[in-house]
């Protein structure tokens, strides 16, 4: 079956152009579009898109604050980012709001198509430039990102309640498929939880995320 996708952004000519660019790749079927952050969160909860390419920059509701709702309310949904902002607060603000990849508006169809399947299994992506800047965000950091974090809180306070629980579980040792089972949630679900937790507590895989939350205090065996 192909990957439904919604497209956001306030340029129409834009919306045309990704919807005949993706009209020759048969895995993706555009299902939808949405001209801002208002228009999109109704789309969403409409048509249930597997995948939606949102925009940040739109009038209304910001894409920002619209793909920090639909995660909340329906975390099946896969935000990729598609942007010409490039910053470093533009693209942590994404990920904060539970964006699951961010690229830019001159990536071609090829890494589009990948970006969007990625995001539908549950991955996070992005485009070259931007993971570069990533890359020397974290190596330009202090160590602190490193230290022990049982007495700062504040990087878990970005977590939702349920992606609270889904850690306590993750420090514990649980997989995906015990958590879903432990939470009656679907494994797509949980994956989608797992990828976003790593994204807000800024590291690159589960076994660092396990290291940080076990020294905050998470998994202790009841």
């Amino acid at each position: 079956m192909s990957i439904q996708v919604l497209i956001a952004d306030d340029h129409v000519f834009y919306r045309e152009g990704v919807r005949a660019l993706l009209s020759n790749a048969p895995e993706i079927a555009v299902i939808g579009e949405a001209s801002n952050g208002d228009e999109v969160i109704v789309q969403a909860s409409t048509l249930q898109p597997q995948v939606i390419l949102m925009d940040l920059k739109m009038p209304g509701m910001n894409g920002i604050d619209a793909t920090r709702h639909i995660h909340e309310s329906n975390p099946d949904i896969g935000v990729l980012v598609i942007t010409m902002f490039d910053d470093d607060d533009s693209v942590f603000a994404a990920m904060r709001a539970g964006a699951r990849g961010y690229l830019l508006k001159d990536a071609d169809k090829d890494e589009l198509v990948r970006a969007i399947v990625a995001v539908e299994r549950g991955e996070a992506i992005f485009s070259p430039a931007i993971a570069q800047r990533m890359i020397q965000y974290f190596t330009a950091t202090p160590a602190s990102h490193s230290s022990n974090k049982k007495n700062q809180p504040g990087e878990f306070a970005e977590l939702t309640e349920r992606e609270l629980e889904i850690l306590d579980l993750i420090a514990k040792g649980d997989n995906n498929n015990t958590i879903a089972n432990k939470l009656s949630l679907s494994i797509k679900t949980v994956q989608n939880y797992v990828s976003s937790i790593l994204t807000k507590l800024q590291v690159a895989d589960r076994a660092q995320a396990i290291v940080r939350a076990r020294e905050a205090g998470f998994g202790k065996k009841e």
